[in-house]
């Protein structure tokens, strides 16, 4: 279902005028596309999964993500997919800036094994092991078991394929990304708060309960000052509704609240949800809650300066985790350590 998802993200793109290229089905042309990308200079191939987005802002952060694998794994080929049938679309179509090609894992996977890598590695670059880390897990199944039967079952029983973990997978992971993010973030902590926006997952798409990473940064981070917090746009009783409760009972009533998205790059959430302009003319007398506490259509920056902190535009911090070496370096620290996909499905519990 994944990958019919992913291939019907493209059915916008034009066909080649060439007549043999009509003839091509979506899938045939995108597969064609990636196979002419794959440039094999190793063994060995690192593929970075990303859910995606249509920003320029993170078309470069990817870039540089690309880079910085190849500076640091010379004996590997790396490459880059979008999870997100969507994105894909969207950014080919140029939504927000020049449009971008990208493609899904499947395709990227197949190309790899057609090109009889000896080693794959599969990173994800999602920040929770949640709904979309599932996906990446599904497409690596697929591929293993040569889903589509067309690649040579010999190799598929001979190489290795390994799977970088997200970037807070473990307990671990949590504490050495509070500590990063502490020594990057810590004067504009003295002088207000500091509130990381996360993804998160709605309760009927936790999987393994990963939303509980939110919770464990924030209070990692605390250790080094009460004025970080943690919310998200999506995962229930941690919006920015709750963040606001929480810094009223810690006794934050009013201040600077700098805000800064705990995504991998800073996309439409970041720049619209986290620091857009939706809501500016709302009353905080006459909000309406959604079923889940939420206010709809009200970006986190106009609701805390509605509230009575100081929340602009010289509040926004709208980075992507990627774009900072040192918190990029924990995703890159994940490849180095790679496992051998086995039964991963199972056998995770974030919420330990």
């Amino acid at each position: 279902m994944t990958a019919m998802v992913a291939i019907a993200g493209f059915s916008f793109i034009s066909c080649d005028k060439d007549s043999k290229e009509e003839t091509k089905n979506n899938y045939t042309r995108y597969q064609d596309a990636v196979d002419a990308q794959i440039k094999k200079g190793h063994d060995k191939a690192i593929l970075l999964v990303a859910f995606g987005s249509t920003w320029e802002q993170a078309f470069n952060a990817f870039d540089a993500t690309i880079e910085a694998y190849k500076n640091e794994f010379k004996d590997c080929d790396v490459y880059l997919s979008y999870s997100s049938a969507i994105c894909i679309n969207r950014a080919a179509a140029g939504e927000n800036t020049q449009p971008r090609n990208y493609y899904a894992p499947n395709f990227w996977l197949h190309g790899l094994g057609a090109a009889k890598y000896k080693e794959i590695i599969v990173q994800s670059l999602q920040v929770i092991p949640g709904e979309e880390f599932t996906r990446v897990i599904n497409y690596i199944k697929d591929f293993a078991n040569n889903s589509l039967g067309d690649l040579d079952d010999k190799y598929l029983s001979e190489v290795t394929i390994k799977l970088g973990m997200p970037l807070l997978a473990a307990k671990e992971d949590v504490t050495t990304a509070a500590t990063t993010l502490n020594s990057i973030y810590s004067a504009k902590a003295n002088e207000g708060v500091v509130a990381f926006m996360g993804h998160g997952n709605p309760d009927s798409y936790d999987t393994y309960k990963a939303n509980v990473r939110y919770e464990q940064l924030e209070e990692e981070l605390q250790k080094f000052s009460p004025n970080y917090f943690v919310g998200t746009v999506d995962a229930p009783e941690n919006y920015k509704v709750q963040v606001l409760e929480r810094m009223k009972e810690a006794g934050i009533t009013s201040g600077k609240v700098y805000l800064h998205p705990l995504m991998s790059i800073a996309g439409d959430h970041a720049h619209n949800d986290m620091a857009g302009d939706d809501g500016e003319d709302m009353d905080p007398e006459e909000y309406e809650y959604n079923d889940e506490g939420e206010i709809e259509d009200l970006s986190w920056k106009c609701y805390f300066d509605q509230n009575g902190y100081t929340c602009g535009e010289d509040e926004m911090i709208v980075k992507g985790l990627l774009e900072l070496e040192s918190i990029r370096a924990i995703w890159m620290n994940h490849t180095k350590n790679a496992e051998t996909l086995e039964d991963y499905y199972h056998s995770m519990f974030p919420e330990e």
